[in-house]
């Protein structure tokens, strides 16, 4: 859960200074990642990371993505990534 500071209840830990979110990136999957991305920077927001082409050792296997890394206005990263399928690793 987000939770909307100033509304409702708030269960602050420590002090709330900006930017928040230091340490987190929130995970979305999209179906076309290219897309969303040309979308953020055509309504003016920047990009945090511009979109690549990654893979990922799972057990035997590579999984892959394509992603980009946004922030929001609190500061938060959300790394949004279409899914590549999986390979044999080499």
């Amino acid at each position: 859960m987000l939770e909307q500071r100033g509304v409702g209840r708030n269960w602050v830990t420590s002090p709330l200074e900006a930017p928040l979110g230091r340490g987190i990136n929130f995970q979305v999957s999209v179906p076309d990642a290219d897309a969303i991305a040309g979308a953020v920077l055509e309504s003016g927001r920047e990009l945090f990371m511009p979109p690549e082409t990654k893979w990922y050792r799972v057990g035997e296997d590579d999984v892959g993505v394509r992603q980009f890394l946004v922030t929001d206005p609190d500061g938060y990263l959300i790394r949004l990534q279409e899914s590549r399928g999986r390979r044999t690793a080499d």
